[in-house]
């Protein structure tokens, strides 16, 4: 058991082991977004880095077919901060929230060392899409592409810059998919860790393995940060899962079947190096 598992199984609530909490029809997401763990200041604007923020949290309400409504923030800012660098911040927060129809309710300021970031959503849902539910036969997808998160990040540490594009600092949220096609899929989480580390996550859940259908490079498997869509349905619905995505123009990318075998994860441990 990693460290990070050693320390959720501390906590015996049953509402753990999802992208967020299911308490009724209410779903609770948190994730931090901390200075030097997530990103660096040289790296970002501070606009960038407050719309970097929510995404990363609206994600996990998205990735539990849920409708996020509210935000709390807590932000702890470094003493020479400018007030310009507040502003940028703040609209960061603000515009993601308005494009979400998020209303910011409330949260917390201190000060610290550094810039760091942690963000609650609270949303809703009329069909809760878990991590549970895959069956043997199952067909396993994900949208998107991925290995440019990885790959923009070496390009950061070998001191390149970004295009304004990049996915690094422009995260594309999958809703019009999830929301079209929710009621056909068995399974689902967003991409964080890397799509190896999160099928670590579903084979924990469901206690299966996958058989894959072709090699799929570590260079891709391991890049997190992602948050691409994983989602796992019965072959039945092939077909439909396919309109749906061309509706909502997403790619779609059919890359395992669910199989009475162990899964072992090709990555690094990547919250404790």
């Amino acid at each position: 058991m990693n460290l990070e598992n050693y320390f959720i199984s501390q906590f015996k609530s049953t509402r753990i082991g999802d992208d967020g909490a299911l308490v009724g029809s209410s779903v609770y997401s948190k994730d931090a977004f901390f200075e030097n763990v997530h990103f660096k200041t040289k790296w970002m604007s501070h606009y960038q880095i407050a719309t970097k923020a929510m995404h990363v949290n609206i994600s996990d309400a998205i990735a539990m077919n849920a409708a996020p409504k509210y935000a709390l923030l807590s932000v702890a800012m470094p003493k020479d901060i400018s007030k310009a660098q507040m502003r940028a911040l703040a609209s960061g927060f603000q515009d993601t929230a308005k494009k979400f129809n998020i209303e910011i309710i409330g949260g917390d300021t201190i000060c610290n060392t550094k810039l760091d970031i942690s963000v609650t959503i609270v949303s809703t849902t009329k069909k809760p899409l878990l991590r549970s539910g895959i069956r043997e036969g199952y067909l396993l997808a994900f949208t998107g592409k991925i290995g440019n998160s990885l790959k923009d990040l070496k390009r950061l540490f070998n001191l390149g810059s970004l295009h304004k594009k990049s996915k690094f600092l422009n995260i594309i949220l999958r809703d019009k998919f999830i929301e079209k096609s929710a009621r056909f899929l068995s399974s689902g989480m967003d991409i964080s860790d890397g799509l190896f580390s999160d099928l670590n996550k579903l084979s924990q859940a469901n206690k299966t393995g996958f058989r894959f259908h072709k090699k799929i490079p570590k260079s891709l498997g391991c890049s997190g940060e992602e948050y691409e869509m994983l989602v796992a349905f019965d072959k039945r619905f092939k077909k439909t899962i396919v309109k749906r995505a061309k509706q909502s123009r997403t790619p779609l990318t059919f890359f395992a079947t669910a199989a009475r075998k162990k899964y072992r994860n090709r990555c690094k441990e990547n919250h404790f190096n």
